[in-house]
């Protein structure tokens, strides 16, 4: 299987604008929601969507923050090196109604590990998952997003790398075979 690109940069703005109308058609006042991205990567998606949600319409979310996930991983202390990054949540959850944002989801896994670090800072009023690409066919836990860039169907040995302008030069979203993107780290 060769890489192919599932969403180039055209088609991810009108996903990122998609579900901010999705957003703004399900909540309506903002004023007790809180954005939330998921490190490394979820926040350049939970960044966009908080950015576009201020442009239209005026809507402006409580709070935006990042969370990290690593001492709340299934796999942390195994072999596996984790590098923690910056959680970055000034504010308390209680009682808010929380966007939790991520790139991709796959097993689950990393959903009820941000579910587990979340609960650190508050209880929320709700949890709404929002994923730019739901890989639909290998969820090892029975986690659903409410709010979905693009579904699509994949075998195990292939990888969805998501690439931001911000930090990889280009919006895009790829399908990698998982020997070849092995070989090229």
């Amino acid at each position: 299987m060769k890489p192919r690109i599932i969403l180039d940069t055209t088609q991810l703005n009108l996903v990122i604008n998609r579900l901010c109308y999705q957003l703004i058609e399900d909540q309506r006042n903002f004023s007790e929601t809180v954005i939330i991205g998921v490190q490394p990567r979820g926040i350049f998606l939970a960044q966009r969507i908080f950015r576009r949600l201020k442009e239209l319409e005026n809507k402006q979310c409580a709070h935006f923050g990042k969370l990290d996930i690593t001492f709340h991983r299934d796999d942390f202390g195994s072999d596996k090196i984790l590098t923690p990054n910056e959680t970055d949540l000034d504010f308390s959850i209680e009682n808010k109604r929380v966007v939790l944002i991520d790139d991709v989801l796959y097993s689950g896994r990393t959903i009820r590990a941000a579910l587990d670090a979340l609960l650190s800072f508050g209880r929320p009023k709700d949890v709404e998952l929002m994923v730019l690409i739901d890989r639909k066919l290998h969820r090892d836990l029975p986690i659903k997003a409410k709010y979905v860039g693009k579904t699509i169907d994949s075998i195990v040995d292939e990888r969805v790398k998501v690439e931001w302008e911000s930090e990889d030069g280009k919006d895009q979203v790829w399908i990698l075979p998982l020997k070849a993107e092995t070989k090229n780290k």
